[in-house]
């Protein structure tokens, strides 16, 4: 499964890369939709790869740009490619377009740090608990949706174990999380012992955030950040709600959140006692 420099990622670099040839030309947003008959809404979500843009939309809006030759080639198979679809495509059914998009950045992510509070990350969730957690959120949806839902999130986990380029994972999880008996006390013990197990592997590391450290720096806020192999795309703090998500690529964002996982880490137990702490509950249970 070819993941790096997937549709996703190139998408971005188009977006940027139309945004830059845009302020480089002087070009106004105001002139830029007056000239190339788009709305405010379409450039919006053109400039901040929220959408993909047609190769014939990349040409007129280089064309508006005074950009040619072979920097307009470049741009016009970058548009191509980011066309392409992702892995991920047999699953669009049951996917929200929201969702898609952080599927594709994990898909292409070089490393992803997460801190959860009362859920397993879903890279580290067992089938069976992913299947109780997806059942609770869409207990109105069709079985077969449901379990295709399932089957997402295990092919995702695919990546801790790529042999070419495993994914960094780095996981701060509450203790909510491994207390909270999702789907009954057999599946969540398994859950448990695959987190202990997970936690074993080179590119994974598991860190426990226990009760007793009261308040700390991202107290209710769970979020995920991901960084690419190439730099120049940047890093994206990615954050869920119940109807939608929010990602976040200014920089001093960047840094407020890198400076926050810092902190979790220095909180949480460290790996060893986090891996006593997860076996201890699974005994219990």
């Amino acid at each position: 499964m070819a993941v790096h420099g997937g549709p996703t990622v190139r998408r971005r670099r188009l977006a940027a890369e139309l945004r830059r040839l845009r302020e480089v030309a002087g070009v106004s947003w105001e002139k830029a939709i007056a000239e190339l008959d788009f709305s405010r809404s379409k450039l919006s979500r053109i400039e901040t790869a929220r959408s993909g843009v047609t190769v014939n939309d990349v040409r007129a809006m280089c064309g508006l740009y005074g950009v040619s030759g072979s920097e307009l080639d470049g741009l016009l198979e970058l548009a191509k490619q980011a066309k392409k679809k992702g892995w991920w495509h047999p699953y669009t059914k049951v996917m929200s377009d929201w969702f898609e998009v952080y599927i594709g950045l994990e898909s292409e992510a070089a490393a992803v740090q997460n801190f959860e509070i009362d859920l397993i990350p879903g890279l580290l969730q067992t089938e069976e608990y992913a299947r109780a957690i997806i059942r609770s959120w869409a207990p109105d949806e069709p079985d077969d949706d449901n379990e295709q839902r399932t089957q997402l999130r295990k092919a995702r986990q695919s990546r801790l174990i790529d042999e070419a380029e495993p994914l960094k994972f780095w996981a701060i999880i509450s203790e909510a999380a491994i207390s909270q008996q999702v789907g009954g006390a057999d599946v969540m013990r398994n859950q448990l012992k695959h987190l202990v197990s997970a936690s074993k592997l080179p590119n994974v590391t598991v860190q426990v955030l226990p009760f007793r450290a009261g308040a700390h720096a991202s107290l209710g806020t769970g979020f995920s950040m991901l960084s690419f192999p190439d730099l120049i795309d940047p890093d994206v703090v990615y954050l869920e709600f119940l109807t939608g998500s929010l990602y976040l690529e200014e920089a001093e964002e960047i840094e407020r959140y890198t400076l926050n996982f810092d902190h979790l880490r220095a909180t949480a137990l460290d790996p060893r006692d986090s891996t006593k702490l997860l076996t201890k509950v699974a005994r219990e249970m």
